[in-house]
């Protein structure tokens, strides 16, 4: 049985993408709808409604693939890319929403992306398990960086 303290760890490590993504939503996102309403937006974009249902999924896998890498491996590298790329996934909202820097928001997009890949290898040498849990948020940010630079070229002049 575990002890105590490393389930209240897992239990940490679980909620808090899920967390930080709703506190972050609520700082900088307030007028996400209003903004995705009024842009131009790029072909393939989804419905405005998609965010928050993909991002609740992709923050609970994010999660339960930290827990697992976390538990499985002892390599440094596991929590210093999963923190680096929640910063940076912190980080979008803020610079696209609340700051309305679109083209560092855009640039910043491919740098998570990257982020999350090397997250998911680490993770995938980790326990293959939650590497493959973190394929649908690299697939995820690879499509946001095709939108964000969609809506940067379409609404730059804004």
């Amino acid at each position: 049985m575990k002890q105590p303290f490393k389930v209240l760890r897992d239990i940490v490590h679980l909620i808090t993408p899920t967390v930080g993504g709703t506190l972050v939503a609520k700082y900088a996102t307030s007028n996400a709808r209003q903004v995705y309403q009024k842009e131009k937006n790029p072909p393939l974009s989804p419905p405005g409604i998609t965010y928050p249902i993909v991002w609740s999924g992709l923050y609970l896998a994010m999660g339960v693939a930290y827990m697992i890498a976390r538990n499985a491996s002892k390599d440094k590298s596991v929590p210093i890319s999963h923190y680096t790329q929640l910063g940076l996934n912190f980080l979008w909202s803020v610079l696209y929403f609340k700051y309305k820097l679109r083209g560092a928001a855009m640039i910043e997009s491919y740098a998570l992306f990257a982020s999350v890949v090397v997250t998911a290898v680490n993770f995938y040498k980790a326990d293959k398990r939650s590497g493959l849990l973190m394929v649908p948020y690299a697939l995820w940010c690879a499509f946001a960086s095709y939108l964000a630079t969609g809506s940067w070229i379409l609404n730059k002049d804004q």
